[in-house]
């Protein structure tokens, strides 16, 4: 059995009307008819929310359904891209960070032949990692969004 039928089925098994369900889910009704017509999916919360709502396991509820399984190990494997996506942000910019904090603790000093001494590229390398990390986070925020409108 499909998703879709599945989801009617219980929906009618409980005597609610789409109505009735959308507001205990806190969706649109609109939402629970694209589901029963098998035009959208929900996302994996929401999966979880209706079998908790239907009182019924994970596996009763989408295992019938290659598509259902197919869309839930897609949308886990775009969780995994964003979250790779945010660590990495983070990284590089805790990383530029460091290379100004590191450059202002070591300093500057003149040897004996009146040469300055400083570990000057630690500040271009500072701002390559903020603009890498900068560029992540944007990336990360576009990934999310796109994520969200998908859902």
């Amino acid at each position: 059995m499909d998703f879709g039928a599945q989801v009617k089925k219980l929906r009618n098994s409980r005597h609610l009307t789409q109505e009735q369900l959308a507001l205990k889910l806190n969706v649109s009704r609109q939402t629970i008819s694209s589901w029963e017509n098998n035009r959208n999916l929900p996302d994996l919360e929401m999966v979880v929310t209706l079998a908790q709502t239907f009182q019924i396991s994970l596996d009763q509820l989408i295992l019938g359904d290659p598509s259902m399984t197919d869309k839930l190990v897609k949308d886990g494997s775009e969780m995994r891209k964003i979250k790779l996506t945010l660590y990495v942000t983070l990284v590089m910019i805790l990383a530029g960070v460091g290379c100004f904090l590191l450059f202002s603790v070591i300093g500057s000093t003149v040897d004996s032949d009146g040469i300055l001494q400083e570990p000057f590229f630690l500040v271009p390398i500072g701002y390559l990692f903020l603009l890498l990390g900068l560029i992540g986070g944007v990336i990360n925020l576009v990934q999310r969004r796109q994520n969200k409108k998908h859902h």
